[in-house]
């Protein structure tokens, strides 16, 4: 997943995003050592991913960058 990815999602995004990842980090170590993982590299970039959201999650608590504002959806009224 790219950074400008995690920008784009809210403060509570993140987190749930951060525990996904956690959570997938435990059972790609739990396959690489039953030995039923294809693909080591996996490990690697899910790693990453982790950084790269705490990254952000730390630049918003030290304001360096802000929380994105999710637009709600217009429901615009056509006048007759």
């Amino acid at each position: 997943m790219k950074a400008s990815n995690f920008f784009e999602m809210t403060n509570d995004e993140l987190q749930v995003k951060l525990a996904s990842l956690k959570q997938d980090l435990f059972n790609l170590r739990f396959k690489h050592k039953a030995g039923n993982l294809d693909n080591n590299s996996q490990i690697a970039v899910c790693k990453k991913d982790i950084a790269r959201c705490m990254t952000v999650i730390r630049q918003r608590e030290l304001n360096l960058s802000e929380e994105p504002v999710k637009a709600a959806k217009k429901t615009a009224k056509k006048a007759k």
